[in-house]
């Protein structure tokens, strides 16, 4: 092999093993950098929006459900104070799913989301009302919008019992979808009710059974029926 060619292999040799040391650095000031991030906005975010307080608030072992994966959904347990108010109570876990994502990877919903109301109506119907960047700001496509509105539905479902189903509107008014993708004209069902148990058969038929006469009771005699009033 000539000598030119064996200096132009080396020196390929070592360019390539200073570009590998180069990204390997590179990305690890990418991923400082994104996680200081995360602390600046988690800051930033308590202050602009902290959290909601209420009389009631009682902490317990809130499940929030943030990412897994590009396409799951994993519940994190975390100790969250928490109101007796249906309402309030779902806007606190809902403020953490958004607020509290434990690294960048596992945030489910965009940083900069809102919540800008939460009703619950008398037959447990949840109204939720989102800033627009909740479908802004987000990637389109089937699995990250499907994503965003499971997180949504199970921090709901395993945190307040008493709703029924799901509303989700974009600020103050109806979208057909989310980001082109995941209907939000239908509703989304939470907690559905347990079936009820079919009546015993034996409490039933002592309900029906006529009570035995008592001691020295005359006993009735059997109903006739009428004559019949038809001629020869």
């Amino acid at each position: 092999m000539a000598r030119k060619w064996k200096i132009v292999i080396g020196a390929l040799a070592v360019a390539v093993a200073i570009g590998l040391v180069s990204f390997h650095g590179l990305r690890e000031r990418v991923q400082r950098l994104s996680e200081a991030q995360s602390v600046e906005e988690k800051a930033r975010r308590e202050v602009l929006a902290p959290p909601i307080t209420t009389p009631t608030d009682v902490t317990v072992a809130a499940k929030i459900f943030w990412a897994a994966g590009p396409d799951q959904l994993a519940p994190v347990t975390i100790p969250l104070p928490l109101s007796a108010d249906p309402a309030q109570r779902a806007k606190q876990v809902l403020h953490a799913l958004i607020a509290s994502a434990p690294t960048v990877d596992q945030r489910t919903l965009p940083a900069d989301a809102e919540l800008l109301a939460f009703y619950v109506l008398p037959d447990g119907t949840a109204i939720a009302d989102f800033s627009d960047a909740l479908v802004s700001e987000i990637p389109s496509g089937i699995l990250s919008e499907q994503l965003i509105v499971d997180s949504i539905v199970e921090t709901l479902e395993n945190n307040v019992p008493t709703l029924r189903r799901l509303k989700i509107l974009i600020h103050g008014q109806e979208a057909e979808t989310l980001a082109g993708h995941v209907d939000l004209t239908a509703y989304f069902d939470l907690n559905p009710p347990t079936e009820q148990e079919p009546p015993n058969p034996a409490d039933s038929s002592s309900q029906t059974s006529p009570a035995p006469p008592s001691p020295g009771q005359a006993t009735p005699p059997p109903s006739r029926a009428p004559p019949s009033s038809a001629k020869p």
